[in-house]
């Protein structure tokens, strides 16, 4: 059998394949709440045949969505229809996973194809928070520096969300500190700039992440598995930046926290940084943290082809695949690419005379 349609167990759930469809935003929400287009999103994809399928970035909070436009479950109303996805998803034998998310100071930001830049508060925008007081760009919100119980807020806004996350059905959290959002903004020296203990060393900018990491642990069940997306890299032409080996100390702790897998992105922290995208730009960076520290990884970025997908695994550069774009051009890739793989695997009754 081929590495990419080869299950994996991880605690009390099984892979059908090594195929993850990577959180993406869709920005077609109304006050948080999940509604058809989700539904058909998520579910033609499970449908399609990927195995494990995280959601869009999630936000724990109002002010923390990144626009107004945003998913949400700071509230239990949002439980129903994500529920009613999580319960198609699984009826296609395919796992649903959530991502947690805070979007810090790059929220209250307009929709890409509404606007750029912030949004004031007089047309729906709101004050947004950082570790310091520190735009994202010059055409995005200042934000406010979170004092200590605005801290204990953003931890407290992740637990009571995975706790709404397991009710609705999730069997997979993921917990978001990638991409230059809240958490990654605690992690950079470029954006955490705090002289308390939450800011400066190492140890003091890691401490929100897993200050985070434990309170979602003490609501989520034990046997449901923990993953954890960074960015291993600010891609920063200076050595402030956050970095591949600060990327490994972290990934170390967080191993020994019982984060089960390591979703290894890079950028987003950096509005000037130069990234040398190309086919599995990414990659490096999961290879390194998994050989150095025997973590689980999933890597991302530009990975469009089966055998390019396999060839990462039988190389044990990562251990799951997540796709975007790829699933964007075509939810039905993985019946593809088992075709293409020569792999026999199963498709919705309802499309079998297609096969």
């Amino acid at each position: 059998m081929s590495k990419l349609f080869l299950p994996l167990a991880i605690k009390g759930i099984t892979l059908k394949n090594r195929i993850v469809v990577s959180p993406m935003c869709q920005y077609s929400s109304i006050d948080g709440f999940a509604n058809q287009w989700h539904l058909v999103h998520l579910g033609s994809r499970a449908v399609g045949g990927a195995g494990l399928l995280i959601t869009e970035a999630i936000a724990v909070s109002p002010e923390g969505r990144i626009s107004p436009d945003d998913l949400g479950i700071w509230k239990d109303e949002h439980i129903g229809k994500l529920a009613e996805i999580t319960d198609f998803i699984k009826a296609q034998g395919a796992v649903p996973g959530i991502q947690l998310a805070h979007a810090g100071r790059k929220g209250s930001t307009y929709t890409s194809w509404k606007g750029n830049g912030k949004i004031p508060v007089a047309e729906g925008g709101w004050e947004t928070v950082a570790p310091s007081a520190m735009p994202f760009a010059d055409d995005y919100p200042h934000p406010a520096a979170l004092d200590l119980a605005g801290i204990q807020k953003v931890i407290g806004d992740f637990k009571a969300s995975a706790k709404r996350a397991y009710e609705a059905g999730f069997e997979v959290a993921e917990i978001h500190a990638a991409h230059g959002y809240l958490l990654h903004q605690f992690l950079s020296p470029l954006s955490n700039k705090r002289i308390d203990q939450y800011g400066g060393s190492f140890e003091n900018r890691s401490r929100l992440l897993l200050e985070v990491i434990d309170a979602v642990k003490s609501v989520w069940p034990v046997d449901l598995p923990l993953f954890v997306r960074i960015s291993a890299t600010d891609w920063s032409a200076s050595e402030e930046g956050w970095d591949l080996p600060q990327s490994i100390q972290l990934a170390v702790l967080l191993k020994e926290k019982g984060v089960d897998v390591l979703d290894v992105s890079t950028g987003g922290n950096l509005a000037s940084a130069k990234i040398p995208v190309g086919p599995a730009y990414q990659l490096p960076f999961a290879t390194a943290i998994k050989k150095e520290t025997g973590i689980t990884t999933a890597t991302v970025g530009l990975i469009t082809s089966a055998v390019q997908a396999e060839t990462i695994l039988v190389n044990e550069d990562a251990d799951l695949i997540l796709f975007a774009r790829e699933l964007l051009r075509d939810p039905y890739f993985p019946l593809r690419a088992a075709k293409e793989l020569r792999e026999d695997i199963a498709w919705p009754e309802q499309y079998a005379r297609a096969k």
